[in-house]
């Protein structure tokens, strides 16, 4: 009986191996890109902290610039109608 150490692999084998490597390679150097971006991203929000801009505001404007203008439209119309039903306006 062989050991696993003795037999070669095949050669599909070892390009499956070849190929996963690389997979694994390329996402953990997106991680560390996005990582970085992130961080980035943090600096430009603590900037815009330091000259008195509202980050939490600013947070929401991004997220809503993200949208399509119909499916933003539709969101803060549900949200100004739940607030008349409650009162807030």
């Amino acid at each position: 009986m062989a050991t696993a150490a003795a037999v070669q692999d095949a050669p599909a084998t070892k390009f499956a191996k070849d190929q996963l490597k690389a997979i694994v390679e390329r996402v953990e150097r997106l991680e560390e890109e996005k990582k970085t971006i992130s961080d980035d991203i943090r600096d430009v929000y603590a900037e815009a902290k330091g000259n008195g801009f509202d980050v939490k505001a600013l947070r929401a404007i991004v997220r809503m610039r993200k949208q399509d203008a119909n499916e933003r439209q539709e969101q803060e119309t549900i949200l100004e109608t739940y607030m008349q039903a409650l009162g807030m306006i």
